[in-house]
């Protein structure tokens, strides 16, 4: 079985049934062995802000050491999103596995009318992937209510109702208090509930689940929160039980995610020993996209899946901790929500574009436009897409002004794609080569036979709405090109992957077709041309990277690393080994306190420092740009303070605050691809497709660093080479290094003297002949910076794949 054909089987179950009751997910359960007994759960129940719960909860466990699985719901682009086991999302294998093993079983319920529903069959499968991981506790999410929500098949060890507001009222009940009664029967057997309810949603609360721990900025809560308000794209924030106290900031903005976060802490205390330091670093880890997310701040631009008025009135509150002129309002909802008590949460917006997510529960734009009119002042128009509805906003906003997209998650995934698409080039050079890359976009075999002879020339491989991808195929073959679809129905209600072949004079023409076409397909013509250009954009600043690939030399002030340990730990031994780097051609020293080889040990904040520091300041005055290689924020700023030029941060900005110093001093960072620093010898990472899975999760990770200030001329992407990938893994990365582009970011690629060559004999950390091969790959492949151990071989490697590449342009 193919990936389309088992994401194609879930997407095609009934979503929606008459029948109350966990009996379906227990039967399907029961034919899996009953996985849900493995792992302790966690569930996480309200009307607003349990996703958000959720995300805080799986972070802060994860940052005390535990193995932790989570559940959501919605997704924003990938079905597999809604199931992660340590922050990554399911791979593709385990989808075809796990449908494998369950298709008959739910093709003979439906044969008696009584097949699982989508949820449900997700819910089972989550409990599958965490029984099958081992994981320590398993975060759910619950989908609907409580009490009959498929994840209620557990006896949870904790739980949580965030806050209650009339929602699913035709399925929890027409008051506050019934839906609220029915959300309370997660609580456990023998701790108590944690809650934000208050009112008359407390009190039905305290009605069914007995003993509960109230969270809120009330003096009669148990667990106090305050909100110190929103410090840059953070906010500050105190929480204080009966004996415990954190102040931390939060990458989730509002008072209400506040609430939320001390609901987190508290479910947190009682799952598993959690420090001070765990919770803190915990909540300011917990990124969840689409939640106030700012995407820009010339226009102030955010988007929010607020989807009823209490959520909609808590981000227009939030808004108004920004400074900003006029309004203007980009709304997708759905047909089952209040939209005119969801316009009137807007009454501020001056400017308004009502738009159709894709999605068959969205509302019409029309429908939606007339609700803006009745609840606002707003001059109000109509676009069919969502990616147009924005374009159309910016278009209309001043650099004073904001760009509000709400309504529904789904209309956030359609607009967040403007500044997460990767459009990624692929170099194909042959047949073979071609059904391949056809293949890997879940084209069906038959299409990819029958296509593989058009890709031959210029091939680029993205993911966009199914209509998108109906029209991008009909145009291609009128201009005589091709475009492979994913095998993926429509039923998916997401993005499916394509692959575009065409000769580039083919992709010129369809941009311009694309310009001022609807669906959002004349956002995506200007993303195209970007692609077809693959080169940077123009650099605004003047960086060793900016006419060439540039050679960093490393320098490891630690006795451990792997090949060059203990040999430069004095002062003026290190500062002989740079000088000697610099004469041989180094563009950058890139200087190291810690050994980050699998199973090394962390070294304190204050050694690495004492380290680092002294060479720093005695090479400040060196011409040559001096970066420091650290994943701590606090070394990362003395260094910089002694006169580093870049940040090298090998765990990918895993510390929240490194991407806000690197935009403090306003200079380059380096994020590294890498599940977890030091890598773990002995754990076992699977990638569908190294590449695609690597450009996917180092995506929202170059966003990070690009929300807190940094222009991606100044974020270095390194995908990470050696690091929880296998040999042949890490060759594929190199041979592909050029799909990186995608990012819109420079390349580094660091594979000196590493295991990676093992694969070809040579012995990992004494293997210069084969990195010097390495290099001149990497550089012949696009590679912006290199960073190796021995300069003097490598930059001839440099120099001569270069001059193959321009001979005319040698010696200029």
């Amino acid at each position: 079985m193919e990936f389309h054909e088992a994401a194609n089987f879930l997407f095609e179950l009934r979503r929606f049934d008459s029948r109350a009751g966990t009996d379906a997910t227990r039967s399907l359960l029961s034919a899996l062995s009953d996985p849900q007994e493995g792992p302790r759960c966690v569930q996480v129940a309200g009307s607003n802000g349990k996703g958000s719960t959720a995300r805080m909860l799986e972070r802060t466990l994860r940052e005390a050491g535990l193995d932790v699985g989570l559940y959501t719901s919605p997704h924003l682009d990938d079905v597999r999103e809604r199931i992660r086991v340590n922050g990554r999302k399911v791979p593709e294998a385990a989808v075809v596995e796990f449908v494998e093993g369950v298709r008959e079983y739910i093709t003979d319920c439906g044969a008696e009318g009584a097949s699982p529903t989508f949820f449900e069959t997700l819910t089972a499968f989550a409990f599958w992937e965490f029984d099958r991981q081992d994981v320590d506790v398993a975060v759910l999410e619950v989908g609907i209510g409580g009490k009959y929500d498929a994840t209620s098949v557990v006896d949870p060890v904790a739980s949580a109702v965030t806050s209650v507001t009339l929602e699913h009222t035709h399925i929890l009940g027409d008051t506050v208090e019934e839906i609220a009664t029915d959300k309370a029967h997660v609580a456990p057997a023998d701790r108590p509930l944690v809650t934000g309810a208050t009112g008359d949603a407390l009190a039905a609360v305290r009605e069914q689940a007995g003993d509960v721990v109230t969270v809120g900025d009330g003096e009669e809560s148990e667990v106090h929160v305050s909100y110190g308000g929103r410090d840059g794209l953070e906010a500050a924030v105190g929480i204080e039980g009966p004996d415990w106290a954190v102040d931390t900031h939060l990458p989730l903005l509002g008072a209400h995610q506040a609430h939320n976060a001390g609901i987190a802490a508290t479910l947190a205390r009682q799952v598993a020993d959690v420090s001070r330091t765990d919770i803190e670093r915990g909540l300011r880890n917990a990124h969840w996209p689409g939640r106030f997310e700012v995407m820009g701040e010339s226009p102030l631009v955010v988007l929010d899946g607020a989807h009823n008025p209490g959520g909609l009135e808590r981000t227009v509150e939030t808004l108004g901790s920004f400074d900003y002129d006029d309004l203007h309002v980009v709304l997708g909802a759905m047909v089952d929500k209040d939209h005119a008590a969801i316009a009137a949460e807007l009454a501020d917006a001056g400017h308004a574009v009502a738009c159709r997510p894709n999605v068959d529960r969205a509302e019409s734009p029309d429908v939606l436009a007339e609700a803006l009119r009745e609840g606002t002042d707003a001059e109000v128009r109509t676009r069919s897409d969502v990616a147009g509805a924005v374009g159309m906003a910016l278009d209309a906003a001043d650099e004073g002004d904001a760009v509000l997209v709400t309504g529904s998650l789904y209309a956030v995934r359609e607009a967040r794609t403007r500044w997460t698409r990767p459009v990624v080039p692929k170099d194909v050079d042959s047949i073979p080569e071609a059904r391949e890359t056809i293949e890997a976009a879940h084209v069906t075999s038959a299409g990819a036979w029958r296509m593989r002879g058009k890709a031959v020339h210029r091939v680029l491989r993205t993911r966009v709405q199914p209509r998108q991808a109906q029209y991008l195929k009909e145009e291609l073959l009128s201009l005589g090109g091709e475009c492979a679809v994913s095998g993926l129905n429509d039923q998916a209600e997401e993005r499916v992957d394509i692959v575009m072949m065409g000769t580039m004079a083919q992709f010129k023409r369809l941009a311009d077709k694309l310009d001022g076409q609807p669906y959002g397909l004349s956002t995506f013509s200007d993303e195209l041309r970007e692609a077809l250009d693959i080169r940077q954009p123009a650099a605004g600043a003047d960086y060793p990277w900016s006419d060439g690939t540039a050679v960093m030399g490393i320098l490891n002030i630690t006795p451990d690393s792997f090949h060059d340990g203990g040999e430069y730990n004095a002062v003026e031994d290190a500062v002989a080994r740079a000088e000697s780097m610099v004469e041989d051609g180094a563009d950058i020293l890139d200087i190291g306190g810690e050994s980050t080889r699998p199973g090394a040990d962390p070294v304190p904040v204050e050694d690495e420092i004492e380290r680092v520091v002294p060479v720093i300041e005695a090479l400040s005055e060196t011409d040559v740009a001096v970066s420091v290689d650290t994943r701590k924020a606090a070394v990362a700023r003395a260094a910089l303070d002694a006169g580093a030029d870049i940040l090298n941060d090998v765990s990918g900005l895993e510390d929240p605050e490194m991407r806000l110093v690197a935009a403090d001093h306003d200079v380059p960072v380096v994020v590294m691809h890498s599940i977890e620093t030091p890598v773990d010898p002995d754990s076992d990472i699977h990638y569908d497709d190294v590449v695609g899975d690597v450009i996917d999760e180092l995506t929202e990770r170059v966003l990070l660093a690009e929300k807190a200030g940094l222009d991606r001329e100044q974020i270095l992407v390194d995908p990470g080479i050696g690091f929880g990938k296998s040999p042949a893994e890490s060759f594929e990365l190199l041979d592909r290094i050029g799909e990186f582009r995608a990012l819109g970011c420079p390349i580094l690629v660091g594979h000196s003297h590493k295991s990676l060559f093992g694969l070809v004999g040579e012995r990992p950390g004494d293997c210069l002949e084969a990195t010097i091969a390495g290099t001149t790959m990497a550089t012949e492949r696009g590679a912006d910076v290199i960073r190796v151990h021995d300069v003097a071989e490598n930059v001839a490697a440099v120099n001569v794949a270069n001059a193959a590449a321009n001979p005319d342009g040698v010696g200029e």
